[in-house]
């Protein structure tokens, strides 16, 4: 494709010279929710290996998210430091109440937008795989959307 075809339109000169806040806002919100994505999944695998294995050690807490031991030990000092975990002495990781709440709220959220995708016909695999990156970005409005499609057996009927 000739690149040159490609155009945009310029932004209007008072946008240009002032910026677009609503812009600056939504890369804000972006940059924010990343930081966040990172908590939660966190929590969330803290959460799963508490359930299934009745520990979360750092060494599992790596693998199981494909990153170092350093960076784990490193995240989960981050997650001591905001309430949401606390370690024992040779026995892992352990949620509080806070983190097990948000680890409850990501489950519910997860869970919503595999259903949804599922509802618009995507596949369980990439449903799951999917919503691994959107249940961390999607606002709350739109998952209430979410939630009344699945409600309303697959139609926008219900806004």
């Amino acid at each position: 494709m000739n690149p040159q075809a490609l155009s945009f339109p310029d932004p209007a000169p008072a946008e240009a010279a002032e910026g677009r806040p609503d812009e600056a806002a939504r890369h804000a919100s972006a940059r924010s929710a990343r930081a966040s994505a990172l908590t939660e999944d966190y929590v969330e695998i803290i959460a799963d290996l508490l359930e299934r294995e009745g520990e979360a050690r750092p060494t599992d807490i790596a693998r199981r998210l494909g990153v170092t031991h350093a960076t784990a030990i490193k995240t989960i000092a981050r997650l001591k430091r905001d309430g949401l975990a606390h370690a024992k002495p040779y026995r892992g990781v352990f949620l509080t109440e806070a983190g097990h709440a948000l680890a409850r709220r990501v489950r519910v959220r997860h869970q919503t937008v595999v259903a949804f995708l599922r509802a618009i016909g995507v596949p369980p695999e990439a449903a799951e795989a999917d919503a691994e990156g959107i249940e961390h970005h999607v606002s709350e409005e739109t998952l209430a959307a979410f939630e009344r499609f699945i409600a309303s057996g697959g139609s926008a009927a219900g806004r």
